[in-house]
């Protein structure tokens, strides 16, 4: 079995390359697809207060019979915690519905900038990192803007922003914004929604060249970028083939076409006016 690789975030924890994304999947369908991940080679798995299926990820993790110090778990927690001493109660009831002591990376998952509290969240996060609750802390869907405020407020960069990022959204300004601040970017809806970019003619051309699936091809990109992407997926035969993505390259060319289909932010959901 291929192992995932790790890419090293700025305060030296390990975080696998590619994981599983959980969204929209209830408590018994993420225990089953938890354990079936797990026991088909991924350490990486992400949930979310929102998407309440912590309690499944947790059974699913404890199913699997993988160790607990071998999976890198990541959650989020929703716009009601946005504060110093509401993350810690945050952390405390994720930790409780997954049933761990310690989570392995926490994040804040919308800005929600119209509360004007998500820095006084990211205290909150840099507190738990102090106590060892977390191995790691970073955001979610923020935009520049916002991590400008966390950096001049608090001196302190995420070690992760999680964005909506596939080749249709590259996001090249935000990725390079990341780089130059140390944070890594994780991709969420890395393969699109809805199948659409799976079908894309260059895209499947380029696939068929590789003999490789839609899929895959699409994943090695984020990849090759050194972004992590999170793809969802409950089947067990797409489990394999999502993850088997370190055995090959795309040369430069194939890179280049399928960076002419970037739209800009054009349908990317707004974080300045969504959130939860």
């Amino acid at each position: 079995m291929n192992e995932i690789p790790t890419i090293t975030l700025a305060n030296g924890v390990a975080m696998p390359a590619l994981g599983l994304g959980t969204s929209p999947m209830g408590d018994r369908q993420a225990e089953e697809t938890v354990s079936a991940a797990l026991r088909a080679g991924y350490r990486l798995i992400d949930t979310a207060e929102n998407y309440r299926n912590e309690t499944g990820v947790g059974r699913g993790l404890r199913a699997s019979g993988v160790d607990r110090d071998e999976v890198f778990v990541t959650t989020k927690l929703n716009a009601r915690w946005h504060g110093e001493a509401e993350a810690q109660q945050a952390w405390a009831n994720s930790a409780e519905r997954l049933g761990l002591g310690r989570i392995d990376l926490l994040l804040i998952h919308w800005p929600n900038p119209q509360r004007d509290r998500y820095v006084d969240a990211w205290r909150g996060l840099l507190r738990l990192l102090e106590d060892g609750k977390v191995r790691a802390v970073g955001v979610s869907n923020f935009k520049t803007t916002h991590l400008d405020r966390l950096l001049e407020e608090t001196g302190a960069a995420p070690h992760v922003n999680q964005i909506e990022l596939d080749p249709t959204h590259s996001r090249p300004e935000q990725r390079a914004y990341h780089a130059a601040n140390g944070i890594v970017t994780e991709s969420w809806s890395p393969i699109g929604a809805g199948g659409d970019l799976l079908r894309d003619p260059t895209i499947v051309e380029v696939a068929r060249r590789r003999s490789k699936t839609p899929a895959q091809i699409v994943l090695r990109w984020h990849v090759q970028l050194g972004l992590i992407p999170i793809p969802k997926t409950s089947r067990p035969e797409r489990l394999d083939e999502n993850k088997d993505v370190f055995g090959f390259e795309l040369g430069q060319g194939d890179m280049d076409e399928l960076t002419v289909l970037d739209r800009g932010d054009e349908g990317v959901v707004d974080a300045d006016r969504f959130g939860h």
